[in-house]
């Protein structure tokens, strides 16, 4: 997979009109650069350069302690070594590439283009102070955003996995969910399938599972609480695992039945079917190139068209190797969102759509499916919730 994502870097830096990409850490076990994951797999120790040409060149700058850890990687075939002076060995190499554009990892909108530090940003210009590379360096958002964006097909086969076990721990819960249970009862029994299968959950356990029950419940970013799932209560689970390094992000919505009743009760009903049809507008309007912002559009004007106030979130972003993976998102023209939703979308991007919607009374209904954008449209991932599940 690590070659894969190199060999799309270089075409990448090649499509873009970038001469270097160059990636700069230190301490990574502490504080890891999230492009780390992709391009290298591997810690290190003392400051370190990880520098991928358009030209297809590979190069490392690391220390010494570090070279047969790096070496073993197979992944750059020049390792350069020093011990006492990071800085005089990075201006050598810069000498000899003569780049005109650098890319470093900052950015201001994306996360994942933004591992370095205040402190080595510093160095850096140190370094280069009194030379031409001092004004040559950009962001390498553009970078980022592409590579985790567009999917190797490894990639893709890691992410359809990690799905699969997800929706078969879904599979499992759903005969336990009855009412009388509690939030983090039902968290819990996920929790330890989780731990069974050997696999990590796609973000933090306290809240991965997310399990939210009935009309006052704390919602889809809470821990999991004490409160008991009750008839007539909407309940919703957010779940995703982490295998093999790739997450899956998947939402289910189900109704407790009360003892007189067959079937979940109209507004139920109908908010459901307005939920799920929202999910097809999605669907049908993704294709590479659209914007995010016009996916999300969609998908949030058939909601407040039938009644529903908006959601207040964006309809869906990235998902590989986090649960939120890439800076493109389907999310609405809002300032906290940046640039990320101007961001056109690609052949391979895999992302969520999640909408939302209260059912007054009941509950929050929501589903979220896993999408992959394809050259004519895109493609289900997970096997999309077609009903409202039913239980007492």
């Amino acid at each position: 997979m690590f070659k894969e994502k190199i060999g799309q870097a270089i075409e990448i830096l090649k499509e873009q009109k970038i001469d270097l990409w160059l990636t700069f850490v230190r301490e990574t076990e502490a504080m890891a650069d999230p492009c780390l994951d992709l391009i290298v797999g591997t810690n290190c120790t003392w400051q370190s350069a990880f520098m991928i040409t358009a030209s297809g060149a590979t190069i490392a700058i690391v220390g010494s302690l570090d070279k047969e850890r790096i070496k073993q990687t197979q992944l750059y075939d020049d390792i350069r070594i020093y011990v006492d002076d990071f800085g005089a060995m990075l201006m050598k190499v810069l000498n000899e590439i003569k780049p005109n554009r650098i890319a470093i990892n900052t950015s201001v909108n994306d996360n994942m283009a933004d591992g370095l530090t205040h402190g080595l940003y510093e160095l850096l210009m140190n370094y280069t102070r009194n030379t031409p590379y001092r004004d040559r360096f950009i962001s390498s958002q553009k970078i980022i955003t592409a590579l985790r964006g567009r999917k190797s097909p490894t990639e893709i086969d890691l992410i359809k996995k990690s799905i699969e076990l997800t929706e078969k721990i879904y599979t499992d819960i759903g005969p336990q969910i009855k009412a009388g249970r509690s939030e983090k009862e039902i968290a819990d029994i996920i929790l330890k399938m989780v731990a069974e299968n050997g696999v990590e959950t796609a973000w933090e356990s306290n809240s991965c599972p997310a399990v939210f029950t009935g009309p006052f419940s704390a919602g889809a970013h809470a821990d999991p609480t004490e409160r008991i799932i009750q008839p007539g209560h909407v309940l919703n689970i957010d779940f995703g695992v982490k295998k093999d390094g790739y997450c899956s992000d998947i939402q289910r919505t189900w109704y407790i039945l009360k003892d007189d009743e067959q079937t979940a009760p109209e507004p139920v009903q109908c908010g459901f079917a307005v939920l799920l049809e929202s999910v097809r507008l999605a669907f049908d309007t993704i294709r590479p190139g659209k914007l995010g912002w016009e996916i999300d559009r969609v998908t949030r004007d058939h909601i407040i068209s039938n009644g529903y106030p908006e959601y207040q979130h964006g309809l869906g972003h990235q998902v590989g190797r986090s649960t939120h993976d890439g800076a493109g998102m389907l999310g609405p023209r809002w300032e906290r969102y940046g640039d990320t939703v101007y961001l056109p979308l690609e052949v391979g991007q895999v992302y969520t759509i999640e909408p939302r919607l209260p059912i007054e009374g009941y509950g929050v209904a929501t589903v979220e499916e896993m999408v992959v954008v394809t050259s004519n449209g895109c493609k289900y991932l997970s096997h999309p919730q077609t009903k409202l599940f039913c239980t007492c």
